[in-house]
C-alpha cells in the first residue's frame, strides 16, 4: 500500500479514489494471447497521425470487490462496454501519450515514460479513477512494445505512438464515481509531423472561448478537456487561422496553444533575452513532458533568462509592437515545437518573427529533442524497453 499512497500524496488533488484500493496490478502476473492474423504494416512514407494501430493491446480490469485483475496483452479488437458505462454519460475518462523511437543502435526506447506515468496517476485521482502502480504500468507497455516491435518504424523520422486509455466502466446511471474501470494502451506507428519541413502556424485568439479555469481540470489529461475544443478549432479554420491561443480572464491571459504549451522568446521590459512560459501553480496548464524538458535544456544551456510567469494579451502586444517578440512556438509531444507567425486578436493580425531567423531557437530545440529521441546524442531521458527484444517476444510466444 505504501507506494500507492505515495503516489496519490504527489498528486495536486488528494480525492477519495486515490486511497481507496490496497494493491495494484504486477507485470509479473502478465498474461499473453499472441494474434494468429498479423496485419500487414503501413509503409513510412504514408503514416498519419493516429491512422494505424498495431496487432497488440494491454488490457486492465478494475471492480471496487475484487480489485484489479492480472494485466493482458491479446489481439487488438473492439471493446465490449455496456451502453450505461459511466464513461459513455459523464465523461469518466483519461489517457495519456507518448512515444517509443527505434535508435541509431537498433535499441527501442521511450522518452521520459515516467513523467507520463506520474502525470496519469494525477489524472486518476482527479476523475475518480483507481490507484495503480505506475511503475508496474510502465512494465507492461514495455512489454507490449516488445511484443509488436516490429510495428516500431525502421526509420529516424517516424516512431510508435503509445496512448494508454482509463474509463470507468459501471453499468449504471448517476453521477458517481465509477465500481468498475478499465485501463488499456494501444500504439502505433506514426509519422513526422511536419512531413515537408516545419512550418509556422496561425492562431485564433478569442476570449469569448476558455479552455481551463482554476479549480477545474486544466491541468490534467482528460478526454473531456478535448471535445470543447473542437468546434472552435474549426471556427479558428475559417478565419485563416491553423490554431486557437487560449485566453483566460478579464486580463486575457495566455495559457496554450491547441492542444500544447506555450512558449515566447523575446528581450524583456529589462533588455534581457528571455524564454517564457505560463505557470503550472494557476491549474490553467497541463503539465507538459515536452514543455518540461525545454525548460531542463534551456537552464542547461544557460544562454538566456528561462522564466515561468503569467503572460497577458496587453504585455504581449506591446513587445510585438515595441520589436521585442523573437519567437512563439507551441510544444508537444507530437510535433516537438511548433512556431507561430501570426495570431489573430480582437480584429487585429499580430504578425511575429519566427522563421525570420534561419538559427532561430524554434529549430534548436526541434534539432536538440528529436537527436535524444534517436539516440544520435545519447541521453538519461531514453528508456530502453528490454534487454534482449527478441528474447521477450520468443518467451511470449512460447506461453
Amino acid at each position: 500500500m505504501g507506494l500507492l499512497v505515495r503516489v496519490a500524496q504527489r498528486s495536486r488533488h488528494m480525492t477519495f479514489s486515490s486511497v481507496r484500493l490496497i494493491s495494484s496490478f504486477r507485470a509479473d502476473e502478465l498474461q499473453i494471447r499472441l494474434t494468429n492474423t498479423p496485419s500487414v504494416k503501413p509503409d513510412n512514407d504514408k503514416l498519419k497521425f493516429g491512422a494505424h494501430t498495431s496487432d497488440h493491446l494491454l488490457e486492465v480490469d478494475w471492480t471496487e470487490k475484487h480489485g484489479w485483475s492480472a494485466p493482458v496483452i491479446r489481439p487488438v479488437e473492439p471493446l465490449r462496454i455496456h451502453p450505461a458505462a459511466k464513461v459513455l454519460h459523464y465523461a469518466c475518462e483519461l489517457f495519456e501519450g507518448m512515444k517509443a523511437y527505434r535508435c541509431v543502435d537498433g535499441k527501442i526506447r521511450m522518452f521520459r515514460p515516467m513523467e507520463n506515468m506520474e502525470r496519469m496517476a494525477a489524472s486518476a485521482g482527479r476523475s475518480a479513477l483507481p490507484a495503480f502502480d505506475t511503475t508496474e504500468l510502465l512494465k507492461c507497455i514495455k512489454k507490449l512494445i516488445a511484443v509488436d516491435q516490429e510495428w516500431v518504424p525502421y526509420s529516424e523520422k517516424c516512431s510508435l505512438y503509445i496512448r494508454p486509455t482509463f474509463i470507468g466502466t459501471e453499468p449504471a446511471l448517476g453521477v458517481t464515481y465509477s465500481n468498475e474501470a478499465k485501463l488499456f494502451v494501444i500504439v502505433g506507428p506514426v509519422g513526422p509531423y511536419f512531413p515537408t519541413g516545419m512550418k509556422p502556424v496561425g492562431l485564433l485568439a478569442d476570449p469569448q472561448y476558455v479552455r481551463a479555469w482554476p479549480g477545474g481540470c486544466g491541468n490534467f489529461k482528460m478526454g473531456s478537456n478535448y471535445a470543447p475544443t473542437v468546434s472552435v478549432q474549426a471556427t479558428a479554420a475559417k478565419l485563416g487561422c491553423q490554431q486557437v491561443l487560449w485566453l483566460y480572464g478579464d486580463d486575457h491571459e495566455m495559457t496554450e496553444v491547441g492542444t500544447m504549451n506555450l512558449f515566447v522568446y523575446w528581450i524583456n521590459e529589462q533588455g534581457e533575452e528571455e524564454l517564457v512560459t505560463p505557470p503550472l501553480e494557476s491549474g490553467l496548464i497541463l503539465p507538459g513532458v515536452t514543455r518540461k524538458s525545454l525548460l531542463n535544456l534551456a537552464r542547461e544551456w544557460n544562454e538566456f533568462k528561462v522564466s515561468e510567469q503569467t503572460l497577458t494579451m496587453a504585455t504581449f502586444v506591446k513587445a510585438v509592437n515595441e520589436g521585442r517578440v523573437k519567437e512563439v512556438f507551441g510544444a508537444g509531444t507530437a510535433c516537438i515545437v511548433c512556431p507561430v507567425n501570426r495570431i489573430l486578436y480582437q480584429g487585429e493580425e499580430l504578425h511575429l518573427r519566427t522563421m525570420d531567423d534561419p538559427e532561430h531557437l524554434t529549430q534548436r530545440f526541434y534539432k536538440e529533442i528529436n537527436d535524444i529521441h534517436f539516440y544520435r546524442k545519447p541521453h538519461e531521458w531514453m528508456e530502453p524497453i528490454e534487454e534482449d527484444v527478441s528474447e521477450a517476444v520468443r518467451k511470449f510466444s512460447a506461453q
